[in-house]
Formats: structure tokens, sequence, C-alpha cells
């Protein structure tokens, strides 16, 4: 059955537009080459942890949407969308063998007139000297003058109530100007503005921009906390503080490291690019190394809190309260407390988790054991660290039942817990 969309990758990128598309009554098929995605969606489940429910799935299903494995649905569509994840490598660069596969997918099925769009993470220049040639040399069709091809950054943020697709302006870059409008006229069927780009690269270095924009402020911000907790100073007070100026100033907030999908990207290094200068962006790079020291700093505190009541990190039982990236949701993408909770097993603490999203929990492939009673954890505990702040903690409880509270998301009431 032909579709007017395709969206290949049906991962955190991939889902919510799918949500999106069917929603605003566009036939929709979702493609992936991972047969337990496919199960998951077709059984009414979704197999991304934090990124729809089971019931805004069955919705989809319901509204028309088609997941599949088959690529021959690709060719039946009049526009795709790659949503292919591009996971950090060792040396810190995009991966985009799931980006390429998808385009050799589309490539072999691709019919004039179709608008290819890209979402997927990746370096400025990618849209035009990766997937560009992989879509020529696999459909033998032009692109700009056979099919549209444009760029169009994701701008997803999990769990965000008051921000959702349809009111969160779309930034799209086209290879000419017709695929611009092209896309543009796809993306106005699902949010209420649109935002042209100059093209291709200015739409990815956007992506870039905002992405960096959150690591960096997240890493002065963590620099302050750091410098705040030396000097007797709270940093929760300033921040409350320096929020009221109506001008010059966003908060952001400490934390025991930075999480989720969007990893800061350097444009310095472009592997598809051979007028590549080679500088990186040493803001970026420093605010990376910055946010990194995180864990470890939370480790040094809880070594510190410990020793200063008598006990040593060996032997002690810490609780560890919210193991996921972000509150309210269970996706742990990148989530700091596997990294502490591996630091204070090394260091021979016995680790107990609680998440009322996270059901199950594993650290170097071990089960972590599970509270089942949270007050009752924290008062046998020597130690409980908030790691990520849910809405359904009793905070003020907790202070009361906890033996020591370290608080790294300064959600507690002043005085009631250490605050990072």
């Amino acid at each position: 059955m032909p579709a007017d969309l395709a969206v290949i990758g049906l991962g955190h990128l991939g889902l919510p537009l799918a949500q999106a598309a069917t929603a605003a009554g566009v036939q929709t098929v979702g493609y992936d080459t991972d047969p337990r995605a496919y199960a998951e969606l077709a059984a009414g489940h979704t197999p991304v942890e934090g990124s729809l429910t089971a019931s805004d799935v069955r919705r989809m299903l319901s509204g028309g949407f088609r997941p599949t494995t088959d690529p021959a649905e690709l060719g039946r569509v009049r526009t795709a969308v790659i949503c292919a994840p591009t996971p950090l490598g060792a040396d810190r660069a995009l991966d985009l063998t799931a980006v390429g596969d998808a385009a050799r997918a589309l490539a072999a099925r691709l019919r004039p007139h179709t608008t290819v769009l890209l979402e997927s993470a990746v370096q400025p220049g990618t849209t035009e000297s990766y997937v560009l040639p992989l879509l020529e040399e696999g459909s033998g069709l032009r692109a700009g003058r056979d099919f549209h091809l444009a760029y169009s950054p994701s701008r997803l943020d999990p769990g965000n109530r008051t921000h959702v697709y349809a009111n969160t302006p779309k930034v799209i870059g086209g290879l000419t100007p017709a695929c611009t409008e092209s896309a543009a006229a796809f993306y106005g069927r699902l949010t209420d503005k649109v935002v042209r780009a100059r093209g291709p690269r200015e739409a990815e270095m956007t992506k870039v921009l905002e992405t960096n924009f959150r690591h960096v402020n997240i890493a002065l911000v963590n620099e302050m906390a750091v410098l705040c907790h030396d000097l007797g100073v709270d940093l929760w007070d300033v921040i409350r503080c320096a929020e009221t100026k109506p001008f010059g100033f966003q908060p952001f907030r400490p934390g025991p490291g930075v999480g989720g999908h969007g990893a800061p990207v350097d444009p310095g290094y472009l592997p598809y690019n051979s007028r590549t200068p080679g500088h990186p962006l040493r803001m970026v790079s420093l605010a990376q190394e910055i946010n990194d020291r995180m864990p470890q700093y939370v480790i040094q505190r809880c070594a510190t809190l410990l020793n200063e009541h008598g006990k040593s990190v060996r032997g002690a039982r810490v609780l560890l309260l919210g193991v996921t990236y972000k509150p309210d949701l269970a996706d742990q993408e990148a989530s700091p407390a596997r990294e502490i909770a591996t630091r204070l097993m090394d260091m021979g603490a016995q680790i107990g988790y609680h998440d009322p999203h996270v059901l199950d929990w594993r650290v170097r492939e071990l089960p972590v054991p599970r509270a089942d009673s949270l007050y009752e954890a924290a008062s046998s505990a020597d130690l409980t660290v908030l790691l990520q702040h849910h809405r359904t903690y009793d905070l003020q409880g907790l202070a009361v039942k906890a033996q020591l509270l370290l608080d790294t998301r300064g959600a507690t009431p002043a005085g009631a817990a250490h605050r990072l």
C-alpha cells in the first residue's frame, strides 16, 4: 500500500516524527532493519525507552501507521526522512554507519520527484558530501533536479509537555530553493512554523550550535558548582537570584554529568570535507572535559561525606536515586548514573538503586539490587545520592529518613541535604 511518508529509523528521532505525521493525517510507514523494533511496534509496544508510551504507539497504529522491515516500501512514498542514529565513536566523532545504510537502502528504490530529508545529528557538510553521493550513485537520479534533498535538525525534548512537535519551529535547509520549498511544504503539515536556512550546511550547523550551547553552559555552571562548594557559597541561591535578570542571562543548573542523545559536536573535524580547517572548537572541547569530570566529582563528594561521618566508601551501603538522564522518563541514554555506580563499586561500596521508571538496571552486565521501599532503603543506607529528581520523590520526607543525603540536582529544600 503506498504511503505519503517513510520514516527510516524508528528510534528516539524517528518515532516522534512518525507520531506527529500520523496525528496530522499523513499516511506513514516506518522502516527499520531491526526485527525486534518491528515486532515491538506491531504488538503495540514502544521499542525505545523514554520516547513514546505503549498507548501512543497503539494510537499511531489505529491512525494508520505501519511499521515494516521491507525496503520495498521505500519506493512507494512521496517523502522519506532519514532518522538513523549517529552515536559517538571512540574518537568522539559521529558514527555515520547507520545513516549510510539508510541512504543506500533508499537509493536503491528512489523514485523521481521524491523529497528526501535527513534529520540525524551530523557534522556540517554531511548532507552534500556523504548522503547526496550515496543517493545519486544508488539511484541514477540527480539531487536538485530529479529529487529534492534537504536537512532539518531534530528539536525533540522528551517529556516536555509545553514544547511539542506542533509548536516547535522547524529549521530547513535545502540543496536548492526548490528543495527547501518542497521540504517546507511537508513540515508545514506537522508544525506551526517553518524556518528556512540558506542551505543544508547552515541547517546542520544550527544543530551543532544548539547542542553545544547546552553543553557549554552546563559546563560553566558545573564549574561554578565546584567553586561555590569550595568557597562555602550556596550556588542554588546564586542561580535563583541571577535568573531574575530579564536580559542577557539564561539559567542552567549543575548536575552529576550530562546525558541524553544530543552529543556535543565539534565541526572542526569533518571527515567528508577536504577543506576542513582542522581547528577544533576549544570551548566545546573544554566543556566536554568539564562535564566528563562531574561523575568523578560526585564520587569525591560521596567519599568526603562518608569520611566526615566516620565511614569509608569500602563497605558502605550507597543508594542511588534516579538512574535516567532526564526526570520522569525511562531513557538512560548517556546517564552519568552508570559511571558513578561503577566507580563506587570499584571502591568497594555496596550499591543499590531506586527509580520508578527503571525496573531492571545493570552495571557491567550485573543486576543492581532495586529498592522496593524507598524510605526503608534510604534509612538503612549509609549514603543516599539523588542523581535524578523524578516528580514522585518526596524529597522533604526523604531528607528526614535518609542517614546521609547528597543532592546533585539542588531539588531538596535548603538545609535539608548536602547539595552539589
